[in-house]
């Protein structure tokens, strides 16, 4: 069993205008690249500045920042109730669910808690608006990322064709206590 590596403490915060849309869209494509390998085409992975800027500004984006000899790295990004032009799940549209998207770690700086870190940003900010379940849209080949949110106390909830993917998608949810 292997322990997780040590990292300085990450600060969670929303973007700011003079954060690098270009290192989000970098990170974002690090994140995703196995789901890329797999064939699949999901939009974080292959987004460009444009629409990375465009998904930060129609959502509460939140990044995690690490303090490298006093210069913030972005080593992760989550988006909270985005807005978009594709039609949303039902399940999604329900006036007591909050839901996320295009959450991405840096892949070296996985299994140090960035990720739960940010999880904890959007399950708390969803309390906050008084939700009672959080939800997202997995691609539904990438199984080891369907493990990943079972064990994190998400649930299947129904399966989902966005337009702009070659794959269907699994809807999850957590009920928020």
């Amino acid at each position: 069993m292997s322990t997780p590596r040590a990292v300085a403490p990450v600060n969670v915060r929303l973007i700011r205008p003079s954060d690098s849309v270009s290192e989000i869209t970098r990170l974002l494509h690090r994140a995703y690249a196995p789901q890329v390998a797999m064939g699949l085409k999901p939009l974080a992975g292959r987004q460009d500045d444009g629409v990375t800027a465009d998904r930060a500004a129609n959502s509460e984006c939140y990044l995690a920042l690490l303090n490298e000899g006093g210069r913030e790295r972005i080593v992760g990004v989550i988006l909270f109730e985005e807005h978009e032009k594709a039609t949303f799940p039902a399940f999604f549209l329900r006036p007591d669910v909050c839901h996320f998207a295009q959450f991405g770690v840096d892949p070296d700086m996985q299994g140090r808690g960035i990720g739960r870190a940010l999880l904890e940003t959007v399950e708390r900010r969803a309390r906050e608006k008084r939700a009672t379940e959080l939800a997202l849209s997995m691609a539904e080949p990438d199984k080891e990322l369907f493990d990943f949110y079972l064990k994190r106390g998400y649930r299947f909830v129904e399966h989902w064709q966005w337009p702009y993917t070659n794959y269907r998608s699994c809807i999850l949810s957590k009920a928020l206590a």
